[in-house]
């Protein structure tokens, strides 16, 4: 191939860079904006506006981190510019695609991990290909891979977890310690200097130890600073805890909230610092590549030694690269996504939670809880108790909030940006692409693990959520490896067309992802459907608990409809999705449970007659809901084990069965929107014709079952769906007597009416 080839795929390369942003930023805003978005520190445009600047500010202390594309990882020195380019093409086309898959599923991942196991991949194969090529031994890989630097880079990342974890948790604890949840209180006392020692200790990581990679900083400046750092620290400590200390006694300042502005600001910018490198430091590191080639004789030969001096990068790109962070940071949809599981795993009370238990959680949290038992049982009473006072959140004061409840305090978000902050800075100023996706998500667990967050109610969902996370570490590793690997074999061997077919696959890949995380956004909308707003009085709650029990009424009314329709197609197909449907059904259920408790909560005790229509109101809707999960499951699994179907004469009749449900639950569904009871003796008559029939088909079922016509399997999930639908059926109208006597409509209802019983 030519030299214009080359230019070429330098050009993709740098457009891939762009790509490459996107998705980056994508998945780590979670470690900059989990804490302020948590904590609710200030509306969410300055939070955006403040994240901004320091991503501006941030780009420009990433130059020192560049050299790690260029020979962090292998010696370019061995190779050549085609071999390079090569490298580089199949090492951003994995990239891409690996944090966008992470990004649909709002899994966060380490963009530092993700670059270092694909440079390692594409470089072996560039490497074993030379090897073949030249009949060199196998032992000839070390020569061409920076072993040693790559090792070192794991083992810190590996290292930062345990580190991160632990400084969070620690941290956390003493600051809660001196604080307690009632940290209003405490804040006169202790709070100028914590604030102090807090931007003290952000100044020294950040501009300190990070000056020395910023592109702007002459040596000189470097060597002041250097020089003077204790000045400098005890200085911002001094003029800190001063400033600090006079908003609180003349303005009465809540000094946690612009601590944590300012860490925000600070862990942005060592985001951008130390995370920049992992976006654009290759379509660099090939661009400087390709200007090396040509200026030499014989540019499609030539070793890269050139690669391996140490560049300053220009400030222009950097801040280009910096502009197109603070887009994608305000436009991306998926970056929401991130950042919510990393906020719901850290959440300080009960909420909805997005992870199952799993045998491994459970048996984690037995150990850490036995444990823990056992070293507070040598701790002297007196101590534990004092400990227990003032880790206690419940004797925190309530606060009215306007909107959602923060999902932890503003004590706690100080100390997940300033403990974040201070790792990743001082892992960029020592040029080690540490992982500030890896930091931030341990400190915030440490820090939530100290805060008790993770207590008996919700620890196995948050630990198997933290598992699922560092999991998918570990998967970034080995997927970013082998890809990247194949991918440059590919690329080597088919040249022009393999580049365009991957990019060509790349696309498909994407648009895919696009279209699952549309759909999930659309659940997520429907689900947020039955949030429970701001409560004035119980009967208001009633109106909004009806209102939720309409639209999941409405859900179960579709769902049931298609289930039935697949049952008789025999299409496994839908079966499974409305298998899906039902977990959706079941957290819509328990969304609607949860809100009832929360208004039970603020009830007062009088209010006997209310609380009793609210437990009757959870005891339908969970038999309306498993009846709707039984259906569908058994229906999907006699379809999907490949039984006989439904009998002609079994469609028949559960087709009239069908038809008195769906009404059914349409009239309870539409009596609840319009908040009046609508036609009440019609659907009991169709409750009692209802009955009637399945009396009439259990003799003719008894029949089959005789004659062997209908085998022991389809005769069980025959059965399954009549019980179901009668019981369902029932169910709704408990729920419309419930709701006739909640809002007392002057229109009785019918003393005529069939006697339902009260089960």
């Amino acid at each position: 191939m030519g030299t214009e080839i080359f230019l070429v795929a330098v050009v993709i390369l740098l457009l891939f860079a762009v790509f490459d942003l996107v998705v980056g930023v994508t998945n780590d805003a979670v470690n900059f904006l989990n804490s302020s978005i948590g904590s609710r520190v200030a509306p969410f445009f300055v939070i955006m506006i403040i994240a901004s600047l320091g991503i501006l500010a941030g780009v420009t202390f990433s130059s020192g981190m560049m050299e790690v594309a260029r020979k962090g990882i292998f010696h370019p020195q061995f190779f050549t510019m085609p071999e390079l380019i090569t490298i580089f093409l199949a090492v951003m086309l994995t990239d891409i695609l690996l944090l966008d898959l992470f990004n649909t599923y709002g899994l966060p991942t380490s963009t530092t991990v993700s670059i270092v196991f694909e440079l390692l991949g594409a470089a072996v194969a560039a490497s074993a290909i030379k090897i073949m090529q030249t009949e060199g031994g196998a032992m000839a890989l070390g020569e061409y891979i920076n072993t040693g630097k790559a090792m070192m880079i794991v083992f810190g990342i590996l290292l930062s977890i345990i580190v991160a974890f632990c400084c969070g948790a620690l941290v956390q604890f003493v600051t809660r310690l001196i604080f307690t949840f009632d940290y209003q209180k405490k804040i006169k006392r202790y709070g100028s200097l914590w604030g102090g020692v807090a931007m003290a200790t952000i100044t020294f990581f950040i501009l300190i130890k990070g000056a020395k990679g910023a592109s702007f900083m002459t040596p000189e400046a470097v060597h002041w600073v250097k020089n003077n750092s204790l000045l400098i620290l005890g200085g911002i400590f001094i003029i800190s805890a001063a400033i600090l200390q006079i908003a609180i006694s003349l303005f009465r300042v809540n000094i946690f909230k612009p601590i944590v502005l300012v860490g925000t600001f600070a862990l942005a910018m060592a985001f951008a610092a130390n995370d920049l490198v992992n976006f654009i430091g290759v379509p660099l590191a090939g661009l400087s590549a390709y200007k090396t080639a040509m200026a030499a004789g014989d540019p499609l030969t030539i070793t890269m030694s050139a690669l391996s001096q140490k560049v300053q990068s220009q400030t222009g790109i950097l801040l280009i690269a910096g502009i197109i962070m603070v887009i994608t940071l305000w436009l991306s949809k998926k970056a929401r996504t991130v950042t919510e599981t990393e906020i719901s795993l850290g959440h300080q009370d009960e909420t909805t939670e997005r992870f199952e238990s799993i045998w491994l959680s459970r048996t984690i949290v037995r150990m850490v809880d036995s444990f823990f038992k056992s070293v507070t049982s040598v701790i002297p009473h007196n101590l534990r108790k004092t400990v227990r006072r003032r880790m206690d959140p419940h004797r925190a004061e309530r606060v009215a909030f306007q909107g959602p409840k923060p999902s932890f305090d503003l004590v706690r978000a100080s100390v997940n940006l300033m403990v974040a902050s201070a790792v990743v800075s001082f892992a960029t100023s020592m040029k080690l692409p540490l992982s500030t996706t890896y930091v931030t998500f341990m400190v915030a667990m440490g820090a939530s693990f100290s805060d008790q967050a993770w207590g008996r109610e919700t620890a196995v969902y948050r630990v198997t959520g933290v598992l699922t996370v560092i999991g998918g570490w570990f998967m970034t590793a080995f997927i970013a490896f082998a890809v990247s690997f194949a991918f440059a074999g590919a690329i080597h061997y088919f040249k022009v067309p393999g580049i365009l077919g991957l990019i060509v696959l790349a696309g498909v890949i994407i648009w895919n992802n696009q279209r699952k995380h549309k759909g999930r956004e659309k659940d997520k909308e429907e689900e947020r459907v039955f949030n429970l707003k701001k409560i004035n009085d119980a009967h208001m709650a009633i109106s909004s608990t009806f209102d939720h029990l309409a639209h999941l009424l409405d859900v179960i009314r579709e769902s049931f409809d298609l289930t039935f329709e697949a049952l008789i197609a025999q299409d496994v197909d839908e079966l499974k999705k409305q298998r899906k449907k039902v977990k959706q059904v079941q957290l819509w259920t328990n969304i609607i449970m949860a809100n009832i408790f929360k208004v039970l909560r603020l009830q007062n005790k009088g209010d006997a007659e209310i609380s009793y229509k609210y437990a009757q109101t959870i005891r339908r809707l969970q038999k309306i809901s498993d009846g709707h999960r039984d259906i569908v499951v058994r229906s999907y699994k006699h379809i999907g084990n490949n039984h006989k179907g439904l009998l002609d004469v079994q469609i028949e009749e559960l087709k009239k069965i069908k038809i008195c449900i769906m009404d059914i639950i349409l009239k309870a569904e539409t009596s609840f929107n319009r908040k009046e009871i609508v036609d009440y003796q019609n659907i009991v008559e169709q409750y009692r014709y209802m009955r009637e029939l399945a009396d009439q088909f259990n003799q003719n079922q008894i029949e089959r079952i005789r004659t062997d016509a209908s085998k022991t399997r389809l005769s069980i999930l025959y059965y399954a769906i009549v019980g179901n639908c009668i019981m369902m059926s029932k169910q709704n109208i408990k729920l419309l007597e419930i709701f006739n006597e909640s809002f007392k409509f002057d229109k009785k209802l019918s003393g005529s009416y069939y006697k339902i019983d009260s089960q």
